[in-house]
């Protein structure tokens, strides 16, 4: 059995062109609509200052105290903004069950000497125990120390966010 399978363009009366016009059309729109889109989210170094350093905090709570220790982070957040710590995101991971109890956060520093100042000035604050003492008994403790992984990171020259 042989079917006739024309372009809807090329099928009309007297058309010769089977089908190109057509994909003709949609590979310039194609090709147009990727340049665009490529130039509008086309990604920005967020800065290119060499002493800049992120800081990745992770956080491993007793199972199921995660939501308690987001409510507390939702408080404290206000207080590393009011000492400049810039936190870039918070994250709680829900793919894999081996991070089930896991809290992230992400913190952008001028330098290393900034960072120190700024948590120095943050642990000095007065409202700041309050909220240390109500996240102490919910996260994880290992030979009698908390587990909390701390690392400090630069930017590599070809990251985005530098």
């Amino acid at each position: 059995m042989k079917t006739n399978h024309k372009p809807v363009l090329a099928a009309r009366k007297g058309c010769n062109c089977k089908g190109w016009i057509v994909c003709a059309t949609a590979l310039v729109s194609f090709a147009a609509g990727s340049l665009i889109t490529a130039r509008l989210t086309h990604v920005m170094p967020v800065s290119a200052d060499s002493n800049r350093v992120f800081e990745l905090m992770v956080y491993h709570t007793l199972p199921g105290k995660v939501p308690a220790l987001e409510s507390i982070f939702r408080e404290v957040s206000k207080l590393q903004e009011k000492h400049d710590l810039k936190v870039v995101g918070y994250w709680v991971p829900n793919d894999d069950p081996a991070w089930a109890n896991t809290f992230i956060y992400l913190v952008a520093h001028p330098s290393r000497e900034e960072a120190k100042k700024n948590w120095a000035a943050l642990h000095a604050d007065a409202a700041f125990p309050e909220y240390r003492n109500q996240a102490v008994p919910i996260i994880e403790k290992v030979d009698e120390k908390y587990k909390v992984d701390e690392v400090y990171m630069r930017p590599t020259d070809y990251s985005a966010m530098r």
